[in-house]
């Protein structure tokens, strides 16, 4: 391993969102190719990796709950479309040149292997990138959760909240220009601010299990680089 690693194995919880074309729907290859780019200089670096990635781009559960849909309906068709995302993303990082496996949480053994736990130990240990899809397997838990819960069950060292701003800021730094980054939080911290990190349950689990949270900008070229040699980047959520 590099010497200048300092988290070995991360779990990177991405949002749909980053996989959407220009119209802010969809699946753009464009933006898995530019996606994969990412997770390949990282994997080159030395870094043992597994991804949760969201439906945000295909299906969001709010829109059918307004309708009247059921709840648990709702969440199941998020969970197809992360599997969806998944896909998409394995094919990008796969013709980027590193190996890489989809593990769902609802089995669809024709197009993905089932979520086993020490399979997934097994294909990160070798060198394979790991995308879990479905979520947790279960309706009322966010991505987010599932992305906690992958990281705790395969012991990585840092969770890394992947997002297009540079952290988490005071405010909303759209809408205010003068917002400040805050470059470290608690848990309790971060779960009071009921925005901005991840939702309670997620980081919840990851307080209790004294795992680390790390919001970054994505789609700055160094920003992941850089934290994951222990820089100060983004936003450190620990205790």
């Amino acid at each position: 391993m590099n010497d200048n690693v300092k988290f070995e194995r991360i779990l990177l919880k991405i949002g749909g969102e980053a996989l959407a074309g220009p119209d802010g729907f969809g699946v753009d290859p464009l933006q898995a190719e530019a996606i994969a780019k990412r997770v390949v200089e990282i994997h080159n670096l030395g870094h043992e990796i597994a991804i949760v990635i969201g439906a945000g781009n295909l299906w969001r559960g709010i829109f059918g709950l307004e309708r009247g849909m059921d709840r648990a309906t709702a969440d199941h068709m998020g969970m197809l479309g992360t599997v969806i995302n998944s896909l998409a993303l394995m094919d990008a990082i796969e013709r980027a040149g590193v190996p890489t496996r989809v593990q769902t949480a609802i089995e669809m053994r024709t197009i993905a292997e089932p979520y086993i736990r020490r399979r997934a130990i097994r294909h990160i240990e070798k060198g394979r990138v790991v995308i879990f899809g479905s979520g947790t397997g279960n309706p009322f838990f966010s991505t987010d959760t599932a992305a906690a819960l992958r990281a705790v069950e395969l012991g990585a060292n840092i969770l890394i909240k992947a997002t297009k701003v540079d952290g988490v800021y005071e405010s909303d730094p759209v809408k205010n220009q003068d917002a400040k980054l805050i470059k470290k939080l608690t848990y309790m911290e971060a779960i009071n601010m009921r925005q901005g990190v991840m939702d309670t349950t997620a980081i919840t689990l990851c307080m209790e299990n004294k795992l680390p949270i790390m919001v970054i900008n994505f789609w700055d070229e160094e920003a992941l680089k850089a934290a994951l040699r222990g820089e100060e980047v983004g936003t450190l959520v620990t205790d």
